[in-house]
């Protein structure tokens, strides 16, 4: 989830590009895994559903968490991740919770911000990971200005394979002072902080944060492509590289949820931004192609 300015970001053209368009309505009631269509025929290979009472944590055999505050985010963040309940858990109503709220960090060192602010970041590094595939979740972001949730995915390689030539995929990206607009962003050699960023937004000035909507990349082999609610609205793929820029989605990649605030891109939170915040999330379902 890299640092990323919109005015600068390098907008996807080309590749057979998926048209740009506004979203519909929120997406569907939480059901069954549908059995997904074209391009293949895809099968469900991973998922977390997030059934269970309130106030237990994502099951340990899927996620892990991220601890600790800046600098290790490299964004000038202003929240600090903690494995707490009350930052990420079940809510008892099939939704995982991450919360973030105005509370004092103590006995901690904050670099950013007043180390006033926890929230959560899960993973599934160590414990599943996939090159191509089908990636979606539903999920219910929050509103307000400093706020950042992601829907997002690292390569696998990270502990051998620095930042950026590991490769990033940001399934979804939101700015809570924005909340009608969502983003898609690969980032990789040649295009770090700026990334190659597609975006779309709700018809009619609707907001994201209104109810709950499916974020989800399709990854083939030289090529992604970003969807609002089963809607296309942005390709990006290696053919469009430029000198200098190298593919670095060939590998797995493992998966990230989490909730930010402040920091280079979204600006900090003020006295206008509602504590706590929750990000929602339904499900993340993972599919391979069929055979």
């Amino acid at each position: 989830m890299a640092a990323l300015s919109t005015a600068a970001a390098v907008l996807i053209a080309g590749c057979s590009p998926a048209r740009q368009h506004t979203a519909d309505d929120a997406a569907p009631r939480k059901r069954a895994a549908p059995a997904p269509t074209t391009p293949a025929a895809w099968r469900l290979i991973w998922a977390d559903e997030f059934r269970g009472p309130a106030h237990r944590r994502p099951d340990r055999a899927k996620w892990v968490y991220d601890r600790g505050g800046e600098p290790q985010w490299g964004n000038h963040e202003w929240q600090y991740y903690t494995d707490r309940p009350r930052n990420v858990s079940l809510d008892g109503h099939g939704h995982l919770a991450l919360t973030a709220r105005h509370e004092k960090v103590r006995s901690k060192a904050c670099r950013f911000g007043p180390c006033t602010i926890t929230s959560a970041r899960i993973k599934t590094k160590g414990k599943f990971a996939r090159a191509y595939g089908r990636f979606e979740a539903r999920i219910k972001i929050p509103r307000g200005k400093g706020l950042w949730p992601a829907f997002w995915m690292l390569g696998a390689n990270s502990d051998k394979v620095k930042w950026p030539a590991n490769g990033e995929i940001d399934v979804m990206e939101a700015l809570g002072r924005q909340p009608g607009m969502v983003h898609g962003t690969i980032h990789g050699p040649g295009y770090v902080a700026q990334g190659i960023e597609t975006h779309t937004t709700l018809p009619r000035g609707r907001s994201l944060s209104d109810g709950f909507h499916t974020y989800r990349v399709d990854w083939l082999p030289g090529k992604v492509t970003w969807y609002l609610d089963g809607k296309p609205y942005g390709t990006a793929c290696s053919a469009q590289l430029k000198p200098g820029q190298k593919w670095v989605f060939d590998h797995p990649h493992y998966l990230l949820l989490n909730l930010a605030v402040g920091g280079d891109w979204p600006g900090p939170p003020d006295a206008s931004t509602p504590f706590p915040s929750r990000m929602l999330v339904d499900y993340v379902r993972v599919y391979a192609p069929g055979h």
